[in-house]
């Protein structure tokens, strides 16, 4: 019972922990957020950060996955508004990019997450959201609306197009004039895969 009861308490912290982190990352930036007042703001001691997280990119690490698997979400009930199938897929790719003018997305996620994380296409939310576009591709081209093409380089083809227009769209000095052309260049370059029907 006292086992069960640490397991609730370190994960309602982590929790708070990462609420608290998300406020502050969207509202200063990672660089700019005090360890003091985002462990005050959750009621919580540094020590409990370190404990759950290492240290405060660790805490980072955890929201950015947070936040990037809400996007994949969100991304994937838009593709099945749209029907699913390909008019799925690529509303799913538009989805994500135009989550670039979120401000949340796009300061923790998009710009500080790979200035401080690295590569996001190592981040393991990344890697969830490719394993969904993977069976996505694989179920279009064995339907024919799709050209036989190697079904994980299509997927990472796609999922990169659609992560690197949301980060150029978040880096941009205008987002809201580039967002329509990164969404229009990633539809044209997806449509590319489509199978002949002539």
């Amino acid at each position: 019972m006292a086992a069960r009861r640490r397991i609730e308490t370190m994960e309602e912290n982590r929790a708070k922990l990462i609420a608290a982190a998300r406020r502050a990352f969207a509202e200063k930036g990672f660089a700019a957020a005090s360890m003091d007042e985002l462990t005050a703001d959750a009621g919580l001691t540094r020590g409990a950060l370190y404990h759950n997280f290492g240290d405060k990119k660790g805490l980072l690490a955890a929201v950015v996955a947070q936040v990037d698997g809400e996007m994949a979400k969100r991304a994937q009930e838009a593709g099945a508004a749209s029907g699913g199938g390909w008019e799925g897929l690529l509303a799913e790719g538009a989805a994500y990019i135009e989550m670039a003018l979120e401000s949340e997305v796009q300061r923790t996620v998009l710009l500080d997450g790979p200035a401080f994380l690295g590569d996001p296409s190592q981040w393991p939310s990344q890697n969830a959201c490719l394993e969904a576009t993977k069976q996505a591709v694989a179920k279009l081209i064995g339907e024919g609306v799709l050209k036989p093409v190697d079904v994980e380089a299509a997927a990472r083809l796609l999922s990169g197009a659609a992560l690197n227009a949301a980060l150029w769209v978040a880096a941009s000095e205008e987002p809201r004039s580039a967002l329509p052309k990164a969404v229009e260049a990633f539809q044209l370059m997806a449509a590319g895969l489509l199978a002949d029907r002539g």
